[in-house]
């Protein structure tokens, strides 16, 4: 007989931007098989889920993985049912209709890793601020790269767990950072960036670290806020042939800015100001390789002779994956193609 650890892992009800929870159960002989785990439950009036008079709320699991930071431990994301086993309404996750795979999604999380003794980023000085933006994108040197020893055990826990990650990099603001998951079908890709957060935020405890995903966490001042920029097609893009296609699907965004907005983070309005490579709020617009606008159209798409995808640069750091999924993949189906 084996005990196993599994920590189920859920997002709270907490409006207008949830945060991950999480608690530990000990079961025996565990396969490692997502068809093996049980529903589980929790006290819903703890977190913004739930009244106290009737406060049970269920955790499905749809995702597992190995915990690289516990022996015999596993990572089990979950759905939050209502005590009738229908979505909860915090339930992003099921919103999503891509039953078949057919979307990919490829998410670029950017955070910055916060002193709490300080309430300014790694690198700030106590008592002001560092250089300019410049010499820290993609940069190596103690002058210039802060807290790397946290985002190097964050890859290789990500790694050993089995999520897709592609890539990580300092990014242009001081202790600012970000990682990329790339997954076939937009529920998984949701899966693999809330389960990649929560380790995050773990091995910050570890160093002290806070992890802020505010979009904007240094407000006015004139450095760049954190975006997690969603990249994503379906069969129709990835075999498009026709710029008229890209167009047609650009253009079914124009008409749906406010419903995008609302799922694409808290406080966008102050990041998404025009400037530090963004569109404005107020604003729809697309091109090819451009940054600044609301969707890039990657240079290699025209290059391959219109075929591949595109990059909606509006949802910001802390915006929940699936909601972002969900409302791109309605936004797409509704394409005049």
């Amino acid at each position: 007989m084996s005990l196993s650890k599994l920590e189920y892992i859920w997002l709270d009800g907490y409006k207008p931007t949830q945060s991950l929870r999480s608690k530990t159960k000990i079961v025996k002989d565990f396969s490692g098989k997502l068809e093996d785990l049980e529903q589980w439950s929790f006290d819903g009036s703890s977190t913004e889920q739930a009244p106290g008079g009737s406060s049970d709320c269920l955790l499905k699991p749809v995702y597992v993985v190995k915990d690289p930071q516990r022996k015999n431990g596993y990572l089990v994301m979950c759905e939050v049912l209502s005590a009738d086993g229908s979505a909860h309404e915090s339930n992003g996750r099921a919103t999503i209709e891509d039953d078949d795979n057919d979307f990919w999604f490829g998410f670029e999380q950017e955070y910055f890793l916060w002193n709490p003794e300080t309430n300014k980023p790694l690198g700030f000085p106590a008592g002001g601020y560092p250089g300019p933006q410049g010499p820290y994108y993609c940069s190596v040197g103690a002058s210039n790269a802060y807290g790397r020893e946290i985002v190097e055990e964050h890859l290789d826990a990500c790694l050993e767990a089995g999520i897709n990650v592609e890539g990580i990099n300092a990014e242009v603001a001081t202790g600012q950072w970000e990682f990329q998951i790339f997954s076939k079908g937009a529920k998984q890709a949701g899966d693999q960036i809330w389960v990649a957060r929560y380790l995050l935020e773990r091995i910050g405890e570890k160093y002290g670290v806070a992890i802020n995903w505010h979009c904007k966490p240094l407000g006015a001042l004139d450095w760049n806020g954190s975006g997690m920029h969603a990249n994503f097609s379906n069969g129709l893009l990835r075999t498009a042939g026709s710029k008229a296609t890209f167009d047609a699907v650009c253009e079914a965004f124009r008409p749906v800015v406010k419903e995008h907005i609302a799922v694409y983070g808290a406080d966008n309005e102050l990041r998404l100001t025009g400037k530090h490579e963004t569109a404005s709020i107020h604003d729809f617009s697309y091109g090819v390789s451009d940054r600044g606008a609301s969707i890039r159209i990657p240079v290699l798409v025209p290059a391959k002779g219109w075929s591949g995808y595109l990059e909606d640069r509006r949802p910001n750091s802390a915006a929940d994956p699936y909601k972002v999924a969900a409302r791109i993949i309605k936004t797409v189906k509704s394409a005049k193609v």
